[in-house]
């Protein structure tokens, strides 16, 4: 049988292909930073290469359909196979199957009740559920509506999300139908604007005993690759052993994994 010999130059050549191959892809999630459309110069600073040799991996993607050129040649884009695997991407970003390790993670690590809700006609809906070994008995499951001003939930909801009407309309019929003691827990002066600015120099919005007697909460918004909201990550506790601190250790866990979550979906933070 014929042994076919290995030249001593196949590792070394394999290197120069898988390095080919990372600078080619750092050249195309460069284009994508810059807005999907860039000159061949401002690509070249992305990656920190010069423009001659961004120019040789360019004409490579555009072999491949995943950039084009415009009339011009003084423009770089994404092309049509960019978009296709862009667009194939966002069908699985599914926010709630996105969570499930997060929720899992959360009861584990934390040892709390941990949910997803997203934004329904009737308000903020619990989408998914995970509870603890030791579960905390609250009156809430997948299915249940949320407050929007007394919830946590509700609150990054109201707090994060663009104005919309219909959310607004809410927190408004809310607001005229609290009792006195509850509105007294809202700054008398603006109470929805303060509520709002506070959340958001939060990063999250925290209750104690506001929604449930007993029950303490933290949220975080989850945003899709646009920066809208498409849903709220939530773990819940009781106040006595539950800390809502927005730099405890609780909202931080919540943040990192809402963001986690918001990344995967390609939300980038500007």
């Amino acid at each position: 049988m014929k042994t076919v010999k290995t030249s001593s130059a196949d590792p070394d050549q394999r290197r120069q292909r898988v390095q080919a191959a990372e600078t080619c892809l750092a050249v195309l999630k460069a284009l994508a930073s810059l807005g999907g459309r860039a000159s061949l110069t401002a690509i070249g600073a992305a990656v920190e290469e010069s423009p001659a040799k961004v120019h040789r991996y360019l004409a490579s993607l555009m072999a491949e359909g995943l950039v084009e050129q415009d009339r011009g040649g003084t423009q770089y884009a994404l092309g049509s196979e960019a978009i296709r695997v862009g667009l194939a991407a966002m069908r699985q970003n599914d926010p709630i199957r996105l969570a499930e390790p997060s929720l899992l993670y959360l009861r584990e690590t934390l040892q709390v009740t941990s949910f997803i809700a997203v934004m329904g006609n009737l308000g903020p809906t619990i989408v998914r559920f995970e509870e603890p070994s030791l579960p905390v008995t609250v009156n809430v499951r997948v299915g249940s509506v949320m407050s929007m001003l007394w919830s946590a939930t509700g609150r990054a909801f109201f707090a994060f999300m663009d104005e919309q009407p219909a959310v607004d309309a809410l927190v408004q019929q809310e607001l005229a139908q609290a009792a006195p003691a509850k509105r007294q827990l809202l700054n008398a002066k603006d109470p929805l604007g303060c509520l709002r600015a506070e959340v958001r120099a939060a990063g999250c919005a925290a209750i104690r005993d506001t929604n449930l007697p007993g029950i303490s909460a933290v949220a975080a918004p989850v945003h899709d690759y646009t920066g809208h909201v498409v849903a709220v990550l939530c773990a819940l506790g009781a106040s006595g052993g539950f800390d809502p601190a927005p730099q405890g250790e609780i909202a931080r866990a919540i943040c990192a994994e809402a963001q986690r979550i918001s990344a995967s979906l390609g939300y980038r933070v500007e």
